[in-house]
C-alpha cells in the first residue's frame, strides 16, 4: 500500500508522543500508533497549542456558564471558548482542504474530548460524516480495521 493510499486521519497530537499536554506531557498510545501507523497517513493537531498556549500550560476545564460550553484556564479563570472556536473554524477548514477522512480524539480533553471537547464538536458539526473515534475505543484490532476501512470510504465519497 502506497502512501497515497492511506487514508488521512486527524489526531490529537499527544496520541503520537508529542509533548503539548498542559504538563509538558504526552499519551503516546502504542496499540494506536503501532495498529494503524502503517495504514493512515496521520495529520497530527494540538488544539490548545494552537492556539498560542504554551507547553507546560495551565489547566483548563469546561465549565457550563449561561447556558454555553465555556473553556477557561483553572488558576487565572482566562476564557479561551473564542480563541478555540475561531481556531476550530479556520483548522477544519485547512484540515477538510487537505482531504481528512477521520479523527482519533483524545477522551478527557477539554478541546478533544469527543463528547465534551469544544474542538471536538465543531469538528462533527463542520463534517457530520467524517469517521470519528476516540483513542479508547480503537484499542481493538477489528474496531481498527473498521475505523480504516470507513475512512477510506468516506475519502471515495467526499474527495476527488
Amino acid at each position: 500500500m502506497g502512501v497515497s493510499d492511506r487514508p488521512r486521519i486527524g489526531i490529537s497530537s499527544c496520541l503520537l508522543g508529542e509533548r503539548v499536554r498542559w504538563d509538558g506531557g504526552h499519551k503516546r498510545d502504542s496499540p494506536i500508533v503501532e495498529g494503524l501507523g502503517a495504514r493512515v497517513e496521520w495529520m497530527p493537531v494540538c488544539p490548545e497549542v494552537e492556539i498560542g498556549l504554551g507547553t507546560p500550560r495551565e489547566p483548563i476545564e469546561l465549565r457550563v456558564l449561561n447556558g454555553r460550553a465555556t473553556m477557561i484556564t483553572v488558576e487565572s479563570r482566562r476564557d479561551l471558548t473564542e480563541p478555540m472556536a475561531r481556531f476550530a473554524r479556520t483548522k477544519i477548514e485547512a484540515l477538510a482542504a487537505a482531504g481528512i477522512s477521520g479523527y482519533v480524539l483524545k477522551s478527557k480533553s477539554p478541546s478533544c474530548d469527543p463528547d465534551r471537547g469544544l474542538f471536538a464538536q465543531a469538528l462533527r458539526e463542520r463534517l457530520p460524516d467524517l469517521p470519528i473515534e476516540h483513542e479508547e475505543q480503537l484499542h481493538d484490532p477489528d474496531l481498527q480495521t473498521s475505523f480504516v476501512a470507513r475512512a477510506r470510504a468516506y475519502r471515495d465519497t467526499h474527495h476527488v
